[in-house]
């Protein structure tokens, strides 16, 4: 028999490899087409008068009532805008990330600092993770502040920033404390319930420094600085987050927009697992990865609490009361995912690995929940109480029994797909960080 040349040999297996890729990106563009998947729609350009106005409030610490914390300590741009750490370190605390140390007399915020990529995007709807803020420029905000919340805020995104300053763990401090400088926090002496008075001061304080009195003026030529209130800041701080932390260039928008080489084929099985088998995409949906519904997934419950309910957090239900709202919480966004570990509401799990893991079982994760991966002072903070444990468990959301069952090389592909999600501008954002702010407070602890 006359031996076949080695072109023949060389073909076959060339022609085997093609079809199977050419099938599994069938595949994945039928479920593309079949759940409607697009990408966020594109942000408009912003002020960049009003950008930097913004980036300059949010890394000053002028902001906060002690005058030791900014908005970018628990969102930084070197930490893939959040803080690398299970539950924030605010008011009092000194360092940055892993390497922050709680303040004397302080305890830890209790949610995760959520990371702030595409917060801007047209598609939001909700914001923080029980959803307590909401709406549009159209329809209105729903807010803490209820009837409070000023006039001119621009976006969902600018009402999200009024907040923060207002919570006495985050940044403004206990009644009583004094500031970097050893003076009164006079902040922390405002009632709760008067934020509009917390935002006047601030806005005083902020309009003490020409800088930004120039900045505002520019921003703002049609209001007199006597006028101006803390949502002409907070507009700012969104437009800053907007034109920095919008990023639309993953592999998978890559994928998206039509270039098929932009995802490995571990990347494109993965794709398909989230979109089918793993059943991924029912909650992490749309543009931006996520139904912005609330949903309890069984997550163990670490920390201080939040709340009446503390020394436990029961999410959305401290919102609505509504029975199903239990141990509820947004579903968060997935664009950077990989980089914006601690993960859940509150950080509970410090790999992705676990994250799957336990949604694919959250019973089982639940009750063998391990805390040695915790930092030292949250490790006692687990509430394995079996009474804690069951009402969890009786409210676990019903998409996710019965428990799924991936192998350990779907496992990986799913995980190969998560990382598809990361855009390479994430490692570029530290560039954005000021050298100096005109309070002449440190930028870097």
């Amino acid at each position: 028999m006359k031996p076949k040349n080695l072109t023949t040999y060389i073909a076959i297996p060339l022609l085997i490899l093609g079809f199977t890729t050419i099938k599994l990106d069938d595949q994945l563009q039928h479920l593309i087409q079949e759940k409607n998947i697009v990408a966020p729609e594109a942000i408009p350009n912003q002020d960049p008068v009003k950008v930097e106005l913004g980036r300059l409030l949010f890394f000053d610490k002028l902001l906060s009532g002690n005058k030791d914390v900014s908005c970018a300590t628990c969102h930084h741009p070197a930490l893939a805008s959040a803080d690398a750490i299970a539950l924030p370190i605010g008011v009092g605390g000194k360092g940055l990330g892993k390497e922050r140390i709680m303040g004397e007399d302080r305890e830890r915020v209790p949610r995760n600092s959520p990371d702030v990529f595409n917060r801007g995007a047209k598609e939001w709807h909700t914001m923080f993770w029980d959803s307590r803020v909401s709406g549009s420029p159209e329809e209105g905000f729903v807010s803490p502040a209820d009837e409070k919340l000023p006039e001119g805020l621009e976006n969902l995104l600018a009402v999200q920033a009024m907040f923060p300053v207002t919570s006495r763990d985050e940044m403004r401090g206990e009644a009583g404390d004094r500031d970097v400088f050893g003076e009164p926090n006079e902040i922390a002496l405002i009632s709760p319930a008067s934020e509009h008075i917390i935002w006047h001061r601030l806005m005083m304080r902020i309009l003490e420094y020409p800088k930004y009195r120039r900045l505002f003026k520019v921003v703002y030529p049609d209001i007199a600085l006597e006028d101006l209130g803390f949502q002409h800041a907070a507009n700012a701080i969104a437009a800053f987050e907007m034109a920095a932390f919008t990023l639309n260039d993953s592999p998978w928008d890559q994928y998206l927009a039509g270039n098929s080489k932009a995802l490995n084929k571990a990347q494109k099985r993965g794709a398909v697992l989230f979109y089918g088998k793993a059943n991924c995409s029912t909650c992490h949906t749309g543009p931006l990865l996520t139904d912005q519904q609330s949903h309890n997934i069984g997550v163990p419950q670490i920390g201080p609490g939040k709340g009446n309910a503390r020394p436990i957090d029961v999410g959305r239900y401290a919102e609505t009361g509504k029975k199903e709202d239990l141990f509820a919480f947004r579903t968060p966004p997935l664009k950077n995912v990989a980089l914006t570990g601690p993960w859940m509401h509150n950080g509970a799990y410090q790999s992705l690995e676990e994250v799957i893991a336990h949604h694919l079982n959250p019973e089982k994760h639940l009750q063998q929940f391990d805390t040695s991966d915790l930092p030292e002072e949250l490790q006692p903070t687990f509430a394995d109480e079996n009474q804690l444990i069951r009402r969890l468990i009786k409210n676990i959301d019903d998409q996710l029994k019965p428990e799924q069952d991936l192998s350990k090389g779907e496992m990986k592909d799913l995980l190969s797909f998560l990382h598809a999600l990361t855009d390479e501008g994430a490692a570029e954002i530290a560039r954005i960080i000021p050298r100096r702010v005109p309070s002449g407070l440190p930028v870097i602890d």
